[in-house]
């Protein structure tokens, strides 16, 4: 059976469009407003949300997700939490969605049972920053088993043969990153990352989505002339960052993300 995410791309491939994917960081400021944040997404145009798993070593997350962290780590909050609010969510919508995360709070599930748990609990894939492909086989087989997507990051400076590695293993998308470094708001995409998604279809027919720096209308509508899907991630909780204890928040992300996802 085809994953949601890959019934998603499909979808989005025979209407002749593109996907929008926003990432926000799952309990900024508390999993409520995650919840409600992520019907508003979805309300907005969202395709696939990327839900991040907020950490005390973010290596790969810039200022603005760092402290998006910082905030959701002031609560009692563990993966356990967040798939229980996932599901949840799985009572309203049937979105993809997918896990941003590290390897470490995954070890808590311990070297069986991870993918069953995801999946149970209604996530469809999963991106493990941290987790370099050479090393990631038994858990990419046991989430293949379960039916739970294993998403890959392909950067500038990965070589044919990386990139052709992970083509071999990954499912759902490819996550190509617009230019190496840490997340973070941008002027403008990197001119790297049109190449890069070009040597990447050459290895692999699943759909490519641009991430790292994507903050403005015309940067999702750029990386769509080239990829199958743009991923906002800074601007969104930069956003949720600027709301903080407004009753106005959902309602002021949910805006920013339509406004993202405006095609013309």
């Amino acid at each position: 059976m085809r994953s949601r995410i890959t019934e998603r791309f499909a979808r989005l491939r025979e209407a002749g469009r593109k996907a929008f994917i926003p990432f926000i960081t799952a309990g900024d400021p508390n999993l409520e407003t995650t919840e409600a944040l992520i019907h508003a997404l979805e309300e907005a145009g969202a395709d696939v949300i990327e839900l991040g798993v907020p950490f005390s070593d973010p290596m790969a997350d810039g200022p603005v997700i760092q402290r998006a962290s910082e905030r959701a780590l002031r609560q009692p909050l563990g993966v356990a939490e967040i798939l229980t609010m996932v599901d949840r969510v799985r009572g309203r919508t049937q979105v993809p969605i997918v896990l941003f995360t590290y390897f470490n709070p995954l070890l808590q599930f311990g070297r069986e049972g991870v993918g069953e748990r995801l999946r149970r609990f209604g996530v469809d894939g999963v991106l493990v920053t941290d987790l370099i492909p050479e090393e990631a086989g038994p858990l990419s087989a046991e989430l293949r088993q379960a039916g739970v997507d294993m998403i890959f990051l392909v950067a500038p400076t990965s070589t044919d043969a990386r990139i052709r590695m992970i083509a071999e293993r990954a499912s759902g998308f490819v996550y190509v990153l617009a230019r190496t470094g840490v997340t973070g708001v941008r002027a403008e995409v990197s001119g790297e990352a049109r190449a890069l998604v070009g040597r990447v279809r050459r290895e692999t027919g699943l759909p490519v989505a641009v991430g790292f720096g994507i903050s403005r209308p015309e940067h999702v509508r750029e990386v769509w002339d080239y990829a199958d899907g743009a991923v906002v991630g800074s601007r969104l909780v930069l956003e949720i960052e600027g709301h903080l204890g407004s009753p106005e928040l959902v309602a002021r992300v949910g805006a920013l993300a339509r406004e993202l996802r405006q095609e013309t």
